[in-house]
């Protein structure tokens, strides 16, 4: 499946529920206020499981953003776990107003998939990437390089979404999955790749580029 339709179909419910009570309070009558409130709620309900096509200048070895929003960690890590070595960590944290739907930075294959429960702090804080809920999308390059995609649930979202499973090929851009209502996504590189963003940058999912591999 391709998840390519305009509205990511895991908000048809929480869009149809938003509707319904829309409708019921206009049903009421004479509740303008609280009528204009629940349409609001349902036009943001709408907007936030947005599926947008995205396109990219490729580049020989460019890596791009796996989701939208702002860069608020580059960091040298050495990682103990599903995966083990030393990498470059770049964490974006996606607001409620940003596009969750995640893409695969770079082309290869799904080696393995990891979900963990956990707790749901601030997106936004360090220890988020292991603390809270998450699932981790190891990607095998064609060169032998390792990826590693992490969907990290944030102080309100309570649901990951991966649409892709081990074994699978992907292509750059590729839709990976979503997080419903505010979180972040972390991507480890070889330590030795060129990283073309900074602190702060405002990225889109599936268009600006990371940075490149060596």
């Amino acid at each position: 499946m391709k998840h390519d339709s305009i509205i990511s179909p895991e908000g048809y419910p929480f869009i149809v529920f938003s509707l319904t009570i829309t409708i019921f309070v206009a049903f009421l009558g004479g509740y303008w206020w609280l009528i204009c409130i629940f349409a609001l709620l349902t036009v943001f309900v709408v907007c936030f499981f947005r599926n947008p096509e995205r396109y990219f200048e490729d580049a020989d070895k460019i890596i791009i953003s796996p989701a939208d929003g702002k860069i608020i960690k580059i960091e040298n890590v050495d990682v103990h776990g599903s995966i083990s070595g030393k990498f470059i960590k770049i964490s974006i944290f996606m607001n409620v107003f940003n596009v969750h739907v995640n893409r695969a930075p770079y082309a290869g294959n799904i080696e393995t998939i990891n979900y963990y429960e956990g707790k749901f702090v601030s997106a936004n804080l360090d220890k988020a990437s292991l603390d809270n809920e998450r699932n981790e999308i190891l990607i095998h390059t064609e060169d032998g390089r390792l990826i590693w995609t992490v969907q990290i649930a944030g102080l309100i979202a309570r649901r990951i979404v991966c649409w892709v499973s081990p074994g699978m090929s992907i292509q750059k851009g590729d839709r990976l999955g979503l997080i419903c209502f505010g979180s972040r996504v972390d991507v480890y590189l070889a330590e030795d790749s060129k990283i073309s963003v900074n602190l702060k940058d405002k990225v889109k999912g599936g268009q600006t580029p990371l940075g490149f591999l060596s």
